[in-house]
């Protein structure tokens, strides 16, 4: 029978968010392609370091066993299929069982996402973000400047989310955007018993959910932090009930700076939509900016 993905929480991840190659894409963007492949064939037997979203896969396939792999790793990157060579050795090196990979030599790779049944794509590349996000894919940028997970909670991933335009879409944010807070907080206590329309990342916290349920001794516990205070925290609250979906803590933060609390939280990884919030979270967590709706796609 075919080896299929179904059921399972599959994870496309770039090279240089998988490891750090920031020192070898310098010389891509210096010296050239050719200058750039020569590097990481000098340094094949040499592995590299663990970049931004490391701590987050070694977590995840920690949720697979013998007789139930529920988690799958693919390598999905714009690096030439001889640069890929050194990405699956510094994976071997680490303990990663990461066996499937795509690498397009410079094209955009988000079309391979579909046929991967991806639940998430991270990558480095803004563009290749926007472009998995454009085709219904959670997905987000790494911010490779980020701190790293510190190493705590061996047996617990940990998984922060911002709310609007990334659990749920963005229609309450252009609200706040056009017309201020005020508006805001009356168009969403208005609309307290409509469930708000599933941002790009629902299918992801789907997924997780599934994997929460599975009965494992690895852990997953989920945040919501979130710029919203009440009233407004309300309709957050009931959208979660009607998907059904439960999250472990939810930080109803009325404009506070979301970074210290992050840090309380300690995440694995954490999700925003906005330039300032991710960079506030990165001086203390692992951060992916997720370029989508009307603040996201605001220019830097």
């Amino acid at each position: 029978m075919p080896v299929t993905f179904d059921g399972k929480l599959v994870v496309a991840i770039s090279s240089r968010a998988l490891f750090d190659f920031e020192e070898e894409n310098r010389v891509f963007d210096r010296d050239g392609e050719a200058a750039y492949v020569a590097l990481q064939m000098d340094r094949i037997d040499v592995p590299a370091k663990q970049g931004v979203a490391f701590p987050l896969v070694k977590k995840l396939l920690a949720f697979n066993a013998p007789d139930a792999q529920r988690v799958e790793v693919v390598i999905l990157s714009k690096n030439d299929p001889v640069s890929g060579l050194r990405v699956f050795r510094s994976a071997q090196r680490e303990g990663l069982r990461v066996q499937r990979g795509v690498f397009t030599r410079g094209r955009q790779p988000y079309k391979y996402l579909d046929a991967l049944r991806a639940n998430l794509f991270l990558s480095a590349n803004e563009q290749d973000v926007m472009s998995a996000l454009d085709a219904k894919i959670p997905a987000a940028r790494v911010v490779p400047e980020s701190a790293q997970a510190a190493g705590r909670h061996a047996n617990e991933v940990r998984i922060a989310f911002d709310g609007d335009a990334v659990l749920f879409s963005d229609e309450a944010e252009r609200v706040f955007q056009a017309d201020g807070l005020e508006a805001f907080t009356r168009h969403e206590t208005k609309h307290v018993d409509t469930p708000l329309p599933p941002g790009p990342f629902k299918p992801l916290l789907e997924a997780l959910h599934r994997l929460q349920t599975a009965g494992t001794p690895m852990k997953l516990r989920t945040a919501l932090v979130t710029a919203r205070s009440a009233p407004a925290h309300e309709r957050a609250v009931r959208t979660l009930m009607h998907w059904k979906i439960a999250v472990d803590e939810a930080l109803f933060l009325g404009g506070l700076d979301k970074g210290e609390f992050l840090k309380a939280f300690e995440p694995d990884f954490y999700f925003d939509d906005q330039r300032g919030h991710v960079e506030s979270a990165g001086r203390h967590v692992a951060t992916g900016h997720v370029p989508f709706g009307i603040a996201g796609r605001k220019p830097a």
